[in-house]
């Protein structure tokens, strides 16, 4: 059943389509009949990001440059599900490539959108508990990547701080902390 305030899309055109980024332009006719000539979408592939803890109980995180804000950004390890793959052999591979960790425990943690309004992907985020490293990175030509490996009061600090900017990855951290302080989850 549609919802009582859900519009009617009368056309889409692809404006661009990258491997990375595809944008979309709906012409909409809302429920009272009106028009909207211009809603754009952004379409990307799905999403992961790990919280990845080693076997000593520190965060295993990265460090790289943000182009779009012009910064270091301190992050959760992250990436792209590839076509035909599942999120969680992303989240893996993924914590793989970038930090050369692998094994643990994995528990999908939830499910959120970066902004349900202009764009039409997931971001699955696991918990990877007792990870260890076995291995060097494996990183694309263009990336660089610095491993982090920080003790849970030195990621608290950091984002209590406000020093991380990855909404899609503290949303997760905040919902760990919480359930790890109340006992719950």
């Amino acid at each position: 059943m549609k919802p009582s305030c859900q519009p009617k899309v009368l056309s889409s055109e692809y404006l661009f389509k990258r491997p990375w980024l595809t944008a979309r332009k709906d012409v909409l006719q809302l429920p009272d009949g009106r028009i909207v000539p211009e809603f754009y979408v952004l379409e990307y592939p799905s999403w992961v990001n790990v919280i990845a803890i080693d076997r000593e109980g520190n965060f295993v995180m990265v460090r790289q440059w943000r182009h779009g804000l012009g910064i270091l950004s301190t992050e959760l390890c992250a990436g792209v599900v590839e076509e035909g793959e599942e999120p969680l052999q992303a989240a893996k591979r993924e914590l793989w490539e970038e930090t050369g960790y692998t094994g643990g425990e994995w528990t999908l943690q939830c499910v959120i959108s970066g902004n349900p309004s202009v764009t039409n992907n997931l971001t699955y985020c696991y918990l990877a508990e007792g990870v260890e490293c076995t291995s060097s990175q494996h990183l694309d030509s263009t990336e660089m990547v610095e491993v982090l490996v920080l003790k849970p009061d030195e990621l608290m600090a950091m984002m209590e701080a406000d020093e991380l900017k990855q909404s899609l990855m503290l949303a997760p951290l905040w919902r760990y902390f919480y359930y790890k302080k109340s006992g719950s989850k």
